[in-house]
């Protein structure tokens, strides 16, 4: 079970960012940006994240000043989890496991892709580590590669990825 759920928390991470990431491409709104949370919600393509959000009762801090930087798991990428395990994360009893995966694809700082690259880690909201690393032109967090980068909102970015990111 700590496995499934380790990895679940890696994958839900990425979601987040991922979510983030699609709703800064669509932020400007009238000559105003809109926050990560408006920005991944418009994308389209973040709706699994943005209920992980909800769930976790998360929303009103990534609405908040910030700067946030979120690796945002696209729905894609909680889909390559395990049968069940979004359903099971999601359950008001696993709130607090929820908020961890969640809080570790976020940093508390604004790092655009040129910025991620130039580094070997960052520190999550959850406390950990991320790894970064760089293959072929790619920015790898951890094994999830960045799929969309520096999608720009009023508190922070949002670097869309491919798999969710799951603490130790």
């Amino acid at each position: 079970m700590k496995a499934l759920v380790s990895n679940t928390t890696r994958w839900i991470g990425v979601g987040i960012l991922g979510m983030a990431m699609a709703g800064a491409v669509h932020a400007d709104h009238h000559g105003m940006k809109k926050d990560i949370i408006e920005t991944a919600s418009e994308a389209g393509n973040f709706q699994t994240l943005a209920k992980a959000v909800e769930a976790a009762g998360l929303t009103e801090t990534l609405k908040g000043d910030g700067p946030f930087t979120v690796f945002a798991p696209t729905d894609a990428a909680f889909d390559k989890l395990p049968e069940g395990t979004v359903e099971d994360l999601l359950k008001p009893e696993n709130q607090d496991q929820l908020k961890s995966v969640l809080t570790y694809h976020v940093v508390p700082e604004k790092v655009m892709a040129e910025d991620a690259m130039g580094a070997d880690s960052l520190t999550t909201v959850q406390g950990q580590e991320l790894s970064i690393s760089t293959e072929n032109d790619q920015v790898m967090i951890n094994d999830a590669t960045v799929t969309q980068a520096d999608i720009k909102a009023s508190n922070g970015v949002i670097h869309a990825i491919d798999s969710v990111l799951m603490p130790e």
